[in-house]
């Protein structure tokens, strides 16, 4: 199959879950199982593990470029594999922490709580933007259309390593203010 059917033949599952995952998230975020009746504990011991998962996903990508720039291609596909694999993990702990506990409000005040919720605003919004970068960037090297993958590439690796760096970054701003 030529390179370019290949990337088309994906063209309609990146779109639809470039839409969809956003929405689901969306809507799944405002659905609090507790509140619905149902009797779940609070998943209370996810936002270290998932801010935990943020962070290894910044050194994973990091090393992936590391990986490609030294030639090893084999263990930079891995890596990005890996990386897709704990930014699913994460997506799947965080609904589950939302969909089983009341939202945390942040408390701090003055200047510090413009900048938590400029990084917040801004890694909320990267967050969505970035799902299609990737999947084009994924399908991309799946087809080896290894230049129009590096171009992208060059795009998606700074707005993934911000999401992932800037998640941990909330988590440990808002952290003092959890309740557990």
């Amino acid at each position: 199959m030529e390179n370019n059917s290949i990337e088309k033949k994906y063209n309609k599952w990146i779109l639809i879950l470039s839409v969809a995952i956003p929405l689901v998230v969306a809507l799944l975020f405002g659905v609090n199982l507790r509140k619905l009746g149902y009797d779940v504990k609070p998943l209370s011991f996810l936002p270290p593990i998932y801010a935990t998962i943020n962070g290894l996903t910044a050194i994973v990508l990091v090393t992936a470029v590391w990986a490609i720039k030294n030639g090893k291609q084999k263990l930079h596909e891995n890596l990005m594999k890996f990386a897709i694999a704990l930014s699913v993990a994460f997506l799947a702990m965080y609904v589950a922490y939302h969909m089983t506990s009341d939202s945390t409000k942040f408390g701090g005040e003055g200047v510090i709580r413009y900048v938590y919720f400029f990084i917040l605003v801004t890694h909320i919004c990267l967050s969505v933007i970035i799902i299609p970068f990737v999947l084009i960037t994924y399908v991309r090297a799946l087809a080896k259309n290894f230049d129009r993958h590096r171009r992208i590439a060059r795009i998606t690796f700074p707005m993934w390593l911000y999401v992932a760096i800037t998640g941990v970054i909330v988590y440990l701003m808002i952290s003092p203010y959890y309740q557990y």
